[in-house]
């Protein structure tokens, strides 16, 4: 059962996103004083009076324009549309009505869905400035202000009075986050489509089509999952200081930060470059499981030897995440697609796997009866005992005698000891060490 869905729906720079942003109390949405700043759907999560819900916001709808962005928007407002149990049909109060309104409203009336229409920009309740509204034959106006949260409850009491389910925020925490990040370019958003059966979000061959971190809810072997579609991540330099591009990237970061699974997408017909490296780095950084996903392998030239040599370069250049799983597919024929649900269900698990302290200290005897710390200083790194301190990514604590005489080489070492007890794969682990005098023992 899904949550009810709102869905957010105006011309260009109406408000929508600020009142999005307002209502899910972050900043999801990009908000910039520029028409056609969100250009897919964006979906964020909210609740109100007991009833938990999503709500999604669109592009700013020109009906009458027909360029392929905005005929994209218009198909994105469409599908919002439909899949919505209610819309909020947003219009500039202090603008007043315009003839793109009317065309708004008519382009609703195909829809068989409940119309809630707002006239945002009234900091001060201006009821004048809501008359001419009528005029749109979609009932009452309500006035509010999103940039200063007024008037906002009478908004959400009016969709709940519409919505037939109700989910508890408990059980909408069960959602398991899956970023898709990379360069421009790589296919990311393909491979979403692909997943979702559906063309949830914009596909093009121009470089920085996604603009947002663009979530999108689904369920997959009886578990809910949330995709979360990002903006290409180019080098830092070549992104303006005050451009809408800058904003996007950070939105890409935030989403790795707050998935439970990032997919590293890479355009297997370039090859892995630097940025690719710096994004993984950034990934491994944050502790988050991850899978490696060289896309358009269909473009390669092929022979027996060719993923050996893409594995090979792989391993040199991620050698911080040894730990990786690579999948080479392909967005365009669907080939080995399948296997990327199979591989989050599994790295999911082993991110969240605990191991018994009896186990850790078998782990670590056998590694020390194998192979003692070094001297360092003229004394020994004195290992004691070993435990799970924490899941996503698992952590374990070690205490020794000195911490400052655990060399990082001997660390790598216990780290592969672990490693090859337990299937670590796709997940990175955390070894913190912490010192303990002998009376404390």
């Amino acid at each position: 059962m899904r949550k009810p869905l709102v869905a957010l729906i105006g011309r260009p720079n109406v408000g929508k996103s600020t009142f999005f942003n307002t209502i899910c109390g972050k900043r999801i949405s990009i908000v910039k004083d520029m028409p056609g700043v969100t250009r897919d759907r964006i979906y964020g999560d909210a609740e109100w009076c007991g009833y938990a819900f999503s709500i999604v916001d669109t592009g700013g709808l020109d009906v009458n324009n027909k360029d392929e962005f905005q005929n994209n928007i218009t198909r994105q407002a469409e599908i919002a549309v439909e899949l919505a149990d209610v819309v909020i049909f947003m219009v500039d109060g202090q603008e007043g009505l315009v003839s793109a309104d009317y065309d708004v409203a008519n382009f609703l009336r195909k829809f068989n869905v409940p119309i809630v229409l707002v006239v945002n920009k009234l900091d001060n309740n201006q009821l004048d400035l809501t008359y001419d509204f009528y005029s749109l034959g979609l009932g009452e106006p309500f006035p509010c202000s999103a940039e200063n949260n007024k008037g906002l409850g009478e908004i959400l009491d009016e969709c709940v009075k519409n919505f037939k389910t109700k989910i508890s925020v408990e059980e909408d925490s069960k959602k398991i986050k899956i970023a898709v990040v990379g360069k421009p370019n790589a296919g990311k958003s393909s491979i979403i489509n692909k997943l979702l059966g559906e063309n949830r979000v914009m596909v093009s061959n121009i470089a920085g089509t996604t603009r947002d971190a663009i979530d999108t809810p689904f369920r997959y072997n009886n578990q809910d999952y949330l995709l979360i579609d990002t903006a290409g991540i180019r080098r830092k330099r070549s992104v303006p200081s005050e451009s809408v591009e800058l904003y996007s990237v950070l939105r890409a970061f935030d989403a790795i930060r707050r998935a439970d699974v990032v997919l590293l997408v890479i355009d297997s017909s370039e090859g892995l470059s630097e940025q690719d490296v710096r994004i993984a780095g950034f990934i491994h950084d944050e502790g988050k499981p991850s899978l490696i996903i060289m896309n358009k392998w269909d473009l390669i030239e092929k022979d027996a030897y060719s993923m050996n040599k893409f594995n090979e370069k792989l391993s040199e250049e991620l050698k911080f995440m040894s730990y990786y799983i690579p999948l080479y597919v392909s967005a365009l024929t669907g080939q080995r697609l399948n296997k990327i649900m199979e591989q989050v269900e599994e790295v999911y698990q082993k991110t969240n796997f605990r191991i018994s302290t009896s186990v850790l200290n078998e782990i670590i005897s056998n590694a020390v009866a194998v192979n003692e710390p070094p001297i360092q200083k003229g004394k020994r790194c004195k290992i004691y005992y070993m435990t799970q301190a924490d899941i996503a990514p698992p952590t374990f604590v070690v205490f020794v005698n000195d911490k400052e005489l655990m060399h990082f080489s001997y660390q790598r070492y216990l780290e592969n000891c672990i490693r090859s007890s337990v299937d670590f794969k796709g997940t990175p682990i955390k070894i913190i060490f912490r010192s303990k005098s002998d009376k404390e023992l």
